[in-house]
């Protein structure tokens, strides 16, 4: 009895750490946008540790669409378009995107009159903290700027989020 209690209170303090709290994570209804939190994370060709892994990824913060979900295992599409499953605590709500096309301008405001920040080559990956009204503001290791939504993979063409 001992142990269980443990067992469940580990889990709870790693959902929470992760910002998702349990029941969070059974009733989020897919499709969503998350992100790889682990630095290695295996795809597998199915919803168990007994299906073979289809991927490795070795880059935490990939964002990943979650299309489906059974027990704790989710099936997830990559920016490329690769679907498979990932366990649920290789998952991370934090929102991240990576830039598409060609090198992507970064504003100070989120206008095409604003200056320009930075710029970020394709692949690039940053944190999401907001959008509105077609700009995201994407932050990449401390350097930030308002970036076309148009331009990202990880956040929806409509969305918007504070």
């Amino acid at each position: 009895m001992r142990v269980s209690r443990w067992s469940a209170a580990m889990a709870a303090l790693l959902m929470t750490s992760l910002g998702v709290t349990a029941l969070e994570a059974q009733t989020r209804k897919p499709p969503y946008y998350a992100s790889i939190s682990a630095s290695k994370a295996r795809m597998r060709t199915g919803p168990g540790r007994n299906y073979p892994a289809s991927w490795l990824y070795v880059r935490a913060d990939l964002p990943i669409k979650v299309v489906d979900i059974y027990r704790d295992w989710r099936k997830v599409e990559d920016p490329g378009g690769t679907q498979g499953w990932m366990q649920v605590g290789l998952l991370s709500d934090t929102r991240t995107a990576i830039i598409q096309g060609g090198i992507a301008v970064l504003r100070d405001q989120p206008a095409a009159s604003g200056r320009t920040a930075w710029r970020a080559a394709p692949g690039v990956v940053g944190r999401i903290s907001r959008c509105a009204r077609g700009w995201c503001y994407l932050d990449v290791k401390g350097r930030g700027g308002f970036v076309e939504q148009a331009r990202l993979w990880g956040v929806a063409p409509d969305e918007d989020m504070n």
